[in-house]
């Protein structure tokens, strides 16, 4: 390079090279890496060598350390997206953001532990969540399926299109995993008279389990996708083209986690005898996740609670009064229960667990792990024991159709 960008350390990968050379030690186990390496050191010859994505995270490691020099202007200049962010994080949970984000529809349920951002069109939605999701928090957005093309997303519509598919339908009650033909799924979603029945004839609860997911759900159902995609909320974060979607834009050798998006769908427990079990049991996810309530089908039949009577049974929740006033609104939607549990409190859950499985006579192996195995929906007893003698909350969220629930890895939930 010219003499004039000699004392730019890393201007021309040549000098970035020379520069990481001259810094970490080959072989160094403390050298201050970025990233952990994701291929270990070649022995195929016999000999010490670094392969090439362990150089890559030497290289890394000297950009995170040298950062860029202060003679040279980023490309993208974030700083100047985000200069009126408050910088007491706490605080601004505390008053509210109020001052800061006049501008944003918003509040806070359970307890402030969750974000509601009310208008899905606002642009600066995104300044908000970014406070919230700082202390890893869950955010709810409503509205979104005013954004998309509701004939898509009905039952019918998708069991006339890929009713002839073949899928995994799983049983919740018993866990039983049996692969049928999506049109009988479909057929029962809102005639319980046409769900299958389990041996006393009881309506059995079922889950279409994430069908289609990943690179089948855009290959299989391609207008549907676009739908989604165009439709996600805080697209910042949540598109795969979104500048702070940190998940789309990892280097090839890294393994990444499924990103789906994957269809989930399953009956209401409404229609059950039983309704201290889930569709989805405690769990916890490897990456955030945005979840969209796209459509909520209305069953019929003999045993079913009528709207009034499935209003009534949501009421019996532990409920924020924002989510009271929102039951009572006649043009909402209720469609699913959720539980959410910070990440903090999942030793103490776990722990909770193996007790309660212990008292019902349950064996415990030292390498059962309850949350990993998802072998438990924690029903209202257990989760007012889980509180009076561990101190865990349940924070409780109905989601309506068109919420997004978008929640950060790490966070345990049961729906």
């Amino acid at each position: 390079p010219p003499a004039s960008q000699n004392n730019e350390q890393g201007s021309t990968l040549r000098d970035l090279l020379t520069t990481t050379a001259g810094k970490l030690r080959l072989g160094s186990t403390d050298a201050g890496i970025a990233f952990a390496p994701v291929y270990s050191t070649g022995t195929a010859s016999g000999k010490s060598g670094r392969t090439m994505p362990n150089i890559l995270d030497d290289i890394i490691a000297s950009v995170v350390e040298n950062k860029i020099p202060p003679n040279r202007a980023p490309k993208i200049n974030v700083k100047s997206e985000i200069k009126d962010e408050p910088k007491d994080d706490k605080k601004c949970i505390q008053d509210d953001c109020s001052k800061q984000y006049s501008d944003i529809q918003y509040s806070w349920i359970c307890d402030k532990h969750v974000l509601w951002l009310r208008d899905h069109k606002n642009s600066n939605n995104w300044k908000l969540f970014k406070e919230c999701w700082k202390q890893g928090r869950p955010v709810l957005v409503s509205g979104m399926h005013k954004k998309m093309n509701f004939s898509l997303w009905k039952a019918e519509s998708i069991s006339l299109d890929f009713g002839n598919q073949q899928a995994d339908i799983l049983n919740c009650k018993d866990s039983i995993i049996s692969n049928t033909n999506v049109k009988e799924f479909w057929d029962g979603f809102e005639d319980v008279s046409k769900r299958q029945k389990v041996k006393n004839g009881e309506t059995a609860l079922l889950k279409l389990k994430d069908w289609p997911s990943g690179e089948d759900f855009k290959a299989m159902m391609p207008a549907r996708y676009e739908d989604l995609l165009k439709s996600l909320p805080l697209p910042e974060y949540c598109s795969p083209e979104g500048k702070l979607n940190l998940a789309s834009h990892l280097p090839g050798f890294f393994v990444r986690p499924d990103l789906g998006p994957r269809l989930c769908s399953a009956y209401g427990v409404a229609a059950t005898k039983d309704h201290d079990i889930g569709t989805t049991n405690l769990h916890i996810e490897v990456s955030d996740v945005v979840n969209i309530l796209v459509y909520v089908g209305i069953a019929k039949g003999n045993g079913v609670l009528s709207k009034s009577g499935v209003l009534k049974k949501l009421e019996e929740e532990d409920l924020d009064d924002l989510l009271r006033k929102r039951l009572k609104d006649s043009s909402e939607l209720p469609g699913a229960l959720w539980h959410i549990y910070a990440g903090k409190d999942a030793d103490k859950i776990r722990e909770f667990l193996q007790k309660i499985a212990k008292e019902q006579g349950l064996e415990v192996l030292p390498e059962h792990d309850p949350i990993r195995d998802q072998s438990w929906y924690v029903n209202r007893k257990l989760r007012q024991r889980l509180f009076e003698e561990y101190g865990v909350k349940t924070c409780t969220v109905i989601q309506f159709l068109g919420d997004a629930i978008i929640l950060p890895a790490g966070a345990l939930h049961q729906v």
